[in-house]
């Protein structure tokens, strides 16, 4: 029987991958068809159907669509909330609303400056763009600053929300991953002593684990899992 959920995109999207590592947090079994699978003329028609914008994910559960990665994780830590890590979500009032604060403190105030510096210092030298040196500037300053916020509170707790891991801690994962890859960034991580050991400790879980293999995988694959 084929499993309920599919993931459309690429395992390298962070928004794919954010999706990824809460499935496998959740023990949810899925499907992954990379993007790559639906080119050529005959196949982009239907692809388009499920993503009419051209988005990179779009995950599909017994015939729910959605797109948002922050939304899908949300929707799968409550939807599967009795299975594999139950403190994705939180379990009181009081837990559930700390997870969501940081979450959204992840969508406004930490993606913004970490996306800019991922394109400007990863992909832009690839891709023939000039550095815009003065976003890169504003964006470090404004990272630094949220490393600040995040080295506080880590005083306080082991994990953002809380003491156990959650859905606020693995959103960042994937943006974080790719900044600790050029190592001007990583210094502002290496910078602050309880934000590098929350990063080992999030970092080290098999979910992401089996998210980072799958992102050295070759294109083209129908995965079940």
């Amino acid at each position: 029987m084929a499993p309920a959920v599919t993931v459309f995109g690429s395992p390298t999207s962070s928004e794919v991958a954010r999706v990824l590592t809460c499935l496998f947090e959740k023990n949810v079994e899925f499907r992954l068809v990379r993007a790559d699978s639906f080119k050529g003329q005959k196949r982009q028609p239907d692809y388009l159907k499920l993503q009419p914008c051209g988005q990179a994910l779009t995950f599909v559960d017994e015939g729910l669509t959605m797109v948002d990665s922050r939304a899908i994780i949300r929707h799968i830590g409550e939807k599967y909330a009795d299975k594999g890590t139950k403190s994705l979500v939180g379990s009181g009032t009081l837990e559930r609303a700390s997870i969501e604060q940081w979450l959204l403190n992840e969508a406004q105030i930490f993606d913004p400056p970490s996306s800019a510096l991922i394109f400007h210092l990863a992909f832009a030298p690839f891709a023939g763009v000039e550095e815009d040196e003065e976003l890169v500037e504003q964006s470090e300053k404004k990272l630094i600053n949220v490393l600040d916020v995040y080295e506080k509170r880590l005083g306080h707790s082991a994990y953002l929300a809380g003491n156990s891991f959650s859905l606020a801690d693995l959103s960042h994962l994937p943006n974080a991953h790719k900044l600790m890859k050029i190592p001007r960034c990583r210094s502002m991580f290496e910078s602050k002593g309880r934000v590098m050991k929350w990063w080992d400790m999030i970092s080290s879980r098999t979910s992401w684990r089996k998210v980072v293999e799958m992102q050295k995988e070759p294109p083209m694959r129908v995965l079940s899992l």
